[in-house]
């Protein structure tokens, strides 16, 4: 299956977002699932020109707004793989209201935060995830606000799924992907991307120098909640989400199989609603199929 489009690939060279274009198509391919059953959607920002780049059926949203609309098209279409692309700035920003009400739901969609911790379409501001006092080429004076831990956003918020990936870092970063698309519920991939021209700071020697894989330092390690006593694995998993600046660990952090997908929750109050989701149904009035929607309201158009 080719997810290749035709169209210029517009980003920096050396952009962290080539290796993330590159392992969700690699991803795609290895799962081997139809482009048009699979829909990439989002904001504003550099990382927002990811649906242009991958043959599927994309949609490219208003800023902030990629994850509703990205719920609104799982919901009509339960069977669509839905996968939110998009900055720090757009969700954890502008987006952040969203970010949070997304994991109440635990809808099967799956998030990926380019992660460069500045404003890079807009020339390098301060985004949410730039640590406290930090001072980017572009700021006039270091950043005074603190970081958000998308991490801990997310697991307080009740996503299902949370991992950590490096953008240069292709493989590891194509099965994380993988993964969240298997996983049954809202998941995260926080993707730490270097930013080579306004983030002269968290540059990729700066990440290369402190970053490490869970199951590699601890083989031991799994991030599974599978049964109740599970939950006594919870702290050790919000220290190594906590853990930050001289090492910042990679890997899948949290996985949690024991709660109720939305489309379930839905089912219950709404039987018949998995097998005859709103995109399956018949546009019509009385029982008459309409060709043209807009029919159903033509009595109540005001002449111009």
């Amino acid at each position: 299956m080719d997810y290749k489009t035709d169209a210029w690939v517009q980003w920096c060279p050396a952009c962290g977002n080539f290796g993330i274009l590159t392992a969700l198509q690699r991803a795609l391919a290895e799962l081997d699932l139809p482009n048009e059953k699979v829909t990439i959607v989002s904001g504003i920002g550099c990382s927002s020109r990811m649906p242009y780049y991958v043959k599927t059926s994309n949609v490219h949203t208003l800023h902030g707004r990629p994850i509703p609309v990205a719920q609104g098209i799982k919901l009509a279409n339960p069977d669509q793989v839905v996968i939110v692309a998009s900055g720090d700035g757009d969700l954890l920003g502008i987006g952040a209201g969203h970010f949070v009400a997304v994991g109440r739901r635990n809808i099967d969609i799956k998030v990926l935060l380019h992660d460069n911790a500045v404003y890079g379409l807009t020339k390098g501001q301060a985004a949410p995830t730039l640590p406290l006092y930090v001072k980017t080429k572009a700021l006039g004076q270091p950043n005074i606000q603190s970081a958000v831990n998308p991490l801990m956003l997310a697991f307080a918020s009740g996503y299902t799924f949370i991992a950590r990936a490096y953008a240069y870092h292709i493989d590891q970063l194509k099965e994380m992907i993988k993964a969240a698309i298997k996983h049954k519920g809202t998941s995260l991939i926080d993707i730490l991307q270097p930013c080579p021209t306004y983030n002269d700071i968290m540059t990729k020697e700066w990440y290369e120098k402190r970053i490490y894989y869970l199951d590699k330092e601890d083989p031991s390690w799994d991030p599974n909640i599978e049964k109740p006593e599970d939950v006594k694995k919870i702290p050790k998993i919000v220290e190594k989400m906590l853990e930050w600046d001289a090492r910042i660990p990679l890997g899948i952090f949290y996985r949690n199989t024991m709660i109720e997908p939305f489309d379930v929750r839905i089912e219950k109050i709404m039987p018949g609603y998995l097998q005859n989701p709103p995109a399956r149904r018949v546009v019509g009035v009385n029982g008459r199929a309409l060709t043209n929607p807009f029919d159903a309201f033509k009595d109540r158009l005001v002449p111009t």
